[in-house]
């Protein structure tokens, strides 16, 4: 237990279950793992020479910078500060390519990402792909040879169940796997070989349609939601995976786009719901990263005025049973890293016993190393109980990610 005083108060928060962090996918990955045939086009880095094309994109160019480049088919992507910031002041971040030995070691070595955890007082994390991979697998996906795109997938899987959450990983590294998204067939099995491996939280998208693949309204998705509820696999679903930034203009500078960055979180929310996904298959479990919760009471009480609205209007085309609020309590959990807001009106959300914390690790809005001062924070502002503070900090996660089956049970 960590005593903090906040202001002119004292508050005692536990060691964080931090449920959203990052891991830098290392560079020997895929070149230890795929045979001799996809020596050329696997995913692979190169130290070369460029500059940033886009917003990761990489460009060779001799007169540019040192950059360390993932290359993958003909996708080139660079290792940028932004994604492996943890170490570095916010006022030393910028838009910079950096190479491996400039980052923290913690973000791709096992060992050392233990130590930064214990340094910031977090027992487990669950930690989400990074650069080549995005934050579901969506560079796989693109992959013009699809055998090569699910081994890619299956070797990633691999490498997290067996090697990251590994050894001394155990029960403080969660394993967090993907899935082959153009294929939900695919999809179901290797769920289901993950889970047999002993992983059971997948990531998912915010919006399949965005990426080119069926809406999960067309029921398309089935197979792999089975899947899950099956094999109790928690459905990940992390800001940025549909491959789209909200922008309130094209012109918007980091700080415009920030505010609005949980927009596809809520559609998502409301195509899991409005659906139906929840109501057939009543043990899902569905985990959003990253996206905070202030939003969640009004868009929980927007779609259950609408659906009372259906006794008025049989048209109104949302067919669940009951109303929609009823299916996200249970079964929905949010995760925020500085949403005061959404505490406080937790009540009229999700509820106090569906919140998680997160550090985001090593992100450059990670609260690494002072996440339980931040923590501290919130809970004083506002005003958790005993209860709710241990809840927040490692109850929910638990009852999220049925941690007891890696050893954390309190």
């Amino acid at each position: 237990m960590n005593t903090r005083t906040v202001g002119n108060q004292i508050v005692k928060v536990p060691n964080i279950l931090s449920v959203d962090d990052h891991v830098m996918e290392p560079p020997d990955l895929w070149t230890t793992r795929l045979p001799e045939q996809y020596r050329d086009s696997l995913p692979h880095v190169v130290r070369e020479k460029g500059q940033r094309v886009g917003k990761n994109l990489w460009q060779a160019d001799e007169e540019g910078e040192w950059a360390d480049v993932w290359h993958f088919e003909a996708i080139s992507v660079c290792l940028t500060m932004e994604l492996a910031a943890a170490g570095y002041s916010q006022g030393e971040l910028t838009q910079k390519a950096m190479l491996f030995e400039e980052m923290r070691r913690g973000c791709y070595i096992q060992k050392e990402r233990l130590a930064d955890m214990t340094l910031d007082h977090v027992d487990a994390s669950v930690c989400f792909p990074n650069v080549i991979s995005r934050f579901c697998g969506q560079t796989f996906s693109e992959a013009k040879d699809k055998d090569l795109g699910l081994l890619c997938v299956q070797a990633y899987n691999d490498w997290m169940i067996d090697e990251w959450c590994a050894g001394d990983g155990r029960g403080r590294l969660i394993p967090l796997t993907m899935i082959p998204l153009w294929d939900p067939e695919l999809a179901a099995v290797e769920i289901r070989r993950c889970a047999a491996k002993g992983s059971h939280a997948v990531a998912f998208s915010e919006s399949p349609f965005a990426l080119g693949y069926d809406s999960v309204n067309t029921g398309a998705w089935n197979p792999f939601f089975a899947a899950c509820d099956e094999t109790e696999t928690t459905v990940c679903i992390h800001i940025g995976s549909s491959s789209r930034v909200a922008e309130t203009s094209p012109d918007a500078k980091y700080g415009e786009i920030s505010p609005v960055s949980y927009q596809y979180g809520m559609h998502s929310l409301v195509d899991i719901v409005l659906s139906g996904v929840l109501e057939r298959y009543p043990t899902l479990r569905i985990a959003y990263s990253e996206a905070n919760i202030g939003w969640m009471p009004y868009i929980m009480q927007r779609m259950d005025i609408l659906w009372d609205r259906r006794k008025r209007n049989p048209h109104g085309h949302i067919a669940l049973k009951d109303r929609p609020s009823s299916y996200i309590r249970d079964r929905i959990y949010g995760c925020i890293v500085d949403d005061a807001v959404g505490v406080r009106t937790s009540e009229f959300g999700i509820g106090m016993d569906k919140i998680t914390f997160e550090s985001d690790y090593p992100h450059g809005a990670s609260s690494f190393p002072n996440s339980i001062d931040l923590a501290a924070d919130i809970c004083v502002s506002t005003k958790l109980s005993d209860s709710e503070i241990y809840n927040f900090m490692r109850g929910n996660a638990i009852r999220a990610f049925r941690l007891e089956q890696f050893g954390v049970s309190a």
